[in-house]
């Protein structure tokens, strides 16, 4: 090989590469989280666990992308080291796909349908197809299929140009003298395996070394441990990224470690053994692209074979090697993993479950808040203040994950989702604040020992009743995504804008009569402006939500104009039953 065949052999391995890289980020952006989705459904079946590793795997084209996946849903307690532990070693059944798929570049027949099957025959086809897709822009979903098509023609591509680059090693007295020496089975398993590191990822380092095989003898002498070696390196990307995990995340990538130097020390103590005895042919022949993917598929599964019965026991060993801290780790925040910013959709799916808790909070607070005014408790004071602060807590950590995922290559519908997503929990924030200020107030009245007078209190009874509505309703559309209950926030929100503007002039009128003192419409009219800014955060609540699931809908000020000069017969209705419900007496 001369010096222009190397650069045409870097620039193959770098087509390659970046095939597959293609490849895998679009199934993931296509799928949409599904794949973590149903990884995290998994609850006790070690067989289904199994599968659906194989399956995923299969799908991103990657176990490492698997396991890294996992690690974060174990790190984040949304699945058990045991089930974790299945689907891992699903996901060693599920590299070996990639292989069986550049295999069929080794297909040499002269039948048509035969040749069809050859990735060189289909591959431009799906590059045309797939430009064709990127170009229109018709959905996301179409220009993610078309970049799967373009990375799978780019990886094709670069195997090609890889193998032509590498003919002339056939005829080199180096190369085979190389190939001697790495017959040594203790040398090609190291350098298998500091391939795969390299390049990071079992998949790729075995479709390196069947670039190699297209158009050189490689014996399976060398590919045996090789191939070994190399998915023994693929251990390599979770163990980075269980770097800063909690301890349930280290026991995850550490368990995929074990696993693969347990199959390997005895998958290559059998085989040695046996050949020892029997002296297989085979050893001396050629592999070839089929025989790599053969020994890769025949590896896995024999791992998987010899350690899927003691999946418990792996997970007692780990429990053993990382015991549990001696003070109880806080795993609040435990689902706002890094890991998991390599799909954005997942990522904000788990960071929503946290935005939810922030709502449920709210309205407890708020309800605990309101009824301080009826029965004052200076431990229910201190509970809200706390929970102020925790609500705080949790709008700063959010906020921080969700402005680091944005800086992350991510589909227009989920950076939309995303920056509704940092505003709704802008409004929670704030609900939280309004909380505190309706405590103070009761606790106010209640050190200074002031008193409303009965007509006053039926107007903040009958207020706080319809906030505490309005609220109800709020958290049940944000939570649950519901449409139906968003739109019966707005209506609401105008009768509380009105009965605000009601009770004010009752005051003065009350406070003409001597009913009432100057410095109990004071509080009175903090309370009426934090409940009347409660309202108003739930209407920008329940329009996120509608926005969220109708990408269609105006932005906040736009719907509410539309809605303001264009009210439908259900908000009419809506209107007039809360008006009739919240009368003041």
């Amino acid at each position: 090989m001369n010096f222009f065949s190397v650069l045409t052999l870097a620039g193959g391995l770098a087509f390659f590469l970046y095939g597959m890289n293609v490849m895998s980020h679009s199934l993931e952006k296509l799928a949409g989280g599904k794949f973590e989705a149903i990884l995290q459904a998994i609850m006790s079946n070690k067989l289904k666990a199994l599968l659906l590793g194989v399956g995923v795997t299969a799908a991103i084209q990657s176990s490492s992308a698997t396991t890294v996946m996992v690690i974060g849903l174990v790190n984040s307690q949304i699945m058990s080291l045991q089930q974790a532990i299945n689907v891992i070693l699903g996901a060693k059944v599920g590299t070996t796909v990639t292989a069986w798929l550049l295999s069929m570049t080794g297909i040499s027949s002269d039948n048509f349908f035969l040749q069809l099957l050859k990735p060189s025959s289909f591959a431009p086809v799906l590059a045309l197809i797939g430009i064709i897709f990127i170009i229109r822009k018709r959905s996301t979903k179409k220009v993610n299929i078309g970049k799967i098509m373009i990375g799978f023609a780019v990886l094709m591509a670069g195997i090609t140009t890889m193998s032509d680059a590498m003919t002339p090693l056939s005829e080199s007295q180096q190369f085979t003298n190389a190939m001697e020496v790495l017959s040594n089975p203790f040398l090609a398993f190291a350098v298998g395996l500091i391939l795969t590191a390299i390049v990071q990822s079992s998949s790729a380092s075995v479709g390196i070394l069947q670039a190699i095989a297209l158009t050189s003898p490689v014996g399976y002498a060398v590919v045996v441990p090789m191939v070994v070696g190399q998915n023994v390196g693929a251990s390599i990307s979770p163990m980075i990224a269980s770097i800063g995990q909690g301890t349930n995340g280290k026991r995850a990538a550490f368990s995929y470690l074990i696993a693969n130097l347990i199959g390997a020390t005895v998958f290559l103590a059998l085989f040695y053994i046996l050949h020892g005895a029997m002296d297989f042919a085979f050893m001396g022949q050629s592999a070839g692209i089929a025989g790599i993917a053969i020994i890769h598929t025949c590896f896995n599964i024999f791992v998987v074979i010899i350690l899927f019965p003691f999946t418990k026991y792996i997970e007692l060993v780990m429990i053993r090697l990382f015991p549990d801290k001696d003070t109880e780790e806080d795993t609040t925040f435990a689902v706002l993993d890094e890991s998991f910013s390599a799909t954005p959709t997942f990522a904000l799916q788990q960071s929503k479950t946290l935005v939810d808790e922030m709502a449920r909070k709210a309205l407890g607070d708020i309800k605990d808040a309101i009824g301080l005014f009826h029965n004052y408790d200076q431990a229910v004071f201190d509970k809200i203040q706390a929970s102020e602060r925790e609500i705080d807590h949790y709008e700063d950590q959010i906020s921080k994950y969700l402005v680091q995922l944005g800086k992350k290559n991510m589909a227009s519908e989920d950076s939309r989702c995303l920056s509704l997503e940092l505003q709704a929990i802008g409004d929670l924030e704030r609900i939280s604040d309004h909380s505190l200020n309706i405590a103070q107030s009761a606790q106010e009245l209640h050190d200074k020992h002031y008193t409303f007078s009965k007509s006053a209190l039926n107007d903040i009874n009958v207020l706080s009743e319809a906030v505490l509505d309005i609220l109800t309703n709020t958290v049940r559309a944000f939570v649950n995504q519901d449409t139906t209950s968003a739109s019966n926030v707005e209506p609401l929100e105008e009768v509380i804008d009105e009965l605000t503007v009601v009770i004010r002039q009752r005051h003065i009128e009350r406070l003409k009569a001597g009913d009432c003192s100057i410095e109990l419409g004071f509080i009175l009219a903090d309370l009426l402006t934090n409940m009347e800014r409660i309202a108003d955060h739930c209407s920008n609540l329940a329009i996120y939500v509608i926005q969220m699931l109708d990408k269609n809908t105006l932005e906040s000020h736009e719907y509410l104009d539309t809605l303001e000069r264009n009210k439908t017969t259900e908000f009419i209705h809506n209107y007039k039953w809360y008006k009739k419900e919240y009368k003041l007496k």
